[in-house]
């Protein structure tokens, strides 16, 4: 039998590994970053069984859809944690969210988060929770409430795990189901920041073999280290597409995850129709170019396992493409077919 000797300053839950102390303490420091996220619609604070908002009171919705998404970052985080680089995931997992309620038009009303951890580390904690906040104002959702997990033999020392969930609204008659895209139709590139937050099995496979993520990144960039060049977080598209979507419309938008341009794209189609992109259309970020050639990528596995530089597909009528490549800043890329397949041109040029 374990021999547990509590007392009120160090209790037999604190020597079995869970610290509540240091739990309340991370609420208290992270309620400034968590205030500069609440919108209309907002109610109450922190603390809470259960977060409440009130779809009333956040404005203009008559006959909303609720649209609710979650995601996790997945092993991007494996390098935060290797480097000590806490404050750009939680951006990447409000990201994975948020972009994925956008595609159906919904704007995002409201976030949660789940941190898990075998110990509970306040300062990581409070970084990867001041990042979440920075997303979900760039979002513009609330952060509403979340939950702190800490669970001893779980996980190794020093790691941890996100997962998000976000809730959405769009007006009954505004929903893009992508059901009118037809043969003809344009489709428009958003560059992502980089990697987002797929591939990074293969990333860390990489960098593993050969390099370290405290050198100088073997590829141009801004960033002082490979560590903090691969941590450039998720591009957030929600507040320019909400705004484009006001006097142009869209019949088709996917967010570009893992899977790539060959299994996203495909997903707002309608049966039978394809799309034919051409990738001299758009640059490929230099840290993608790199890790192509180090992993010795088939153009095939570079389209299914990266983005390739496009976090977003657009799909609209030829009569939307020049005002929306203005507003969002996107490029053409393609058109659609009457064929069941993603096309690829110019690979081997622009992709060498």
């Amino acid at each position: 039998m374990a021999n547990f000797e509590a007392n009120a300053s160090d209790n037999a839950y604190k020597q079995a590994g869970v610290d509540i102390a240091a739990g309340n303490t991370l609420v208290e420091k992270i309620k400034p970053a968590i205030k500069k996220t609440q919108r209309s619609g907002s109610m109450g604070g922190l603390g809470g069984f259960g977060a409440l908002f009130d779809l009333k009171a956040a404005g203009h919705f008559k006959d909303p859809l609720l649209v609710s998404a979650t995601d996790g970052v997945g092993t991007k985080l494996k390098i935060a944690i290797e480097t000590g680089i806490h404050d750009t995931v939680g951006i990447d997992l409000v990201a994975m969210c948020v972009n994925d309620l956008i595609v159906q038009g919904a704007e995002p009303l409201f976030f949660l988060d789940y941190f898990a951890s075998g110990k509970l580390d306040v300062q990581t904690a409070q970084a990867v929770i001041e990042g979440i906040a920075k997303g979900c104002v760039e979002a513009g959702c609330a952060l509403i409430g979340g939950e702190t997990a800490e669970m001893p033999s779980m996980y190794e020392d020093k790691h941890y795990d996100l997962a998000g969930f976000t809730v959405g609204a769009v007006e009954r008659d505004q929903l893009i189901t992508g059901e009118t895209i037809n043969e003809g139709d344009i489709v428009i590139g958003l560059l992502s920041s980089g990697f987002h937050s797929n591939g990074f099995s293969l990333v860390r496979k990489i960098v593993e073999n050969g390099f370290s993520y405290d050198q100088r990144p073997p590829f141009e960039s801004e960033k002082n280290t490979l560590g903090e060049a691969l941590l450039e977080p998720t591009r957030i598209y929600v507040k320019p597409i909400l705004e484009a979507l006001k006097t142009t419309h869209i019949k088709g938008l996917a967010h570009i995850t893992g899977g790539g341009l060959l299994e996203n794209i495909p997903r707002v189609l309608p049966k039978g129709l394809g799309v034919e992109l051409d990738t001299s259309a758009w640059s490929i970020p230099p840290a993608m170019t790199w890790l192509k050639k180090e992993a010795k990528l088939s153009q095939h596995d570079f389209a299914l396992t990266f983005n390739t530089g496009l976090g977003m597909a657009i799909i609209c009528d030829k009569s939307d493409a020049d005002a929306l490549c203005t507003q969002l800043g996107g490029s053409i890329i393609g058109t659609v077919i009457a064929q069941n397949e993603v096309k690829l041109n110019n690979t081997d040029s622009a992709w060498s």
